[in-house]
């Protein structure tokens, strides 16, 4: 299984309600279909990695600035 990324507060909240149904519904009986709620979880978890992907891409672009600028004022 892929690493976890970090999650936000409102994250960890979403999830741990999910959870907290799905347990609801595991005391409820064996045949109760938690597949909604599984399907949430896993959509949270996915755009949890796509916003880390998006903010190393973003601070990677951000380095490579800083980086173009300090190269530019030393020529100066």
């Amino acid at each position: 299984m892929a690493k976890d990324p970090k999650f936000t507060t409102a994250e960890i909240a979403k999830i741990g309600w999910y959870t907290a149904r799905m347990a609801k519904r595991g005391i409820a009986g064996e045949n109760v279909h938690i597949g909604d709620l599984t399907r949430k979880v896993d959509r949270i978890i996915d755009g949890a990695r796509e916003r880390e992907a998006q903010q190393a891409a973003e601070q990677a672009a951000a380095e490579k600035a800083a980086l173009k600028a300090r190269a530019k004022n030393i020529r100066k």
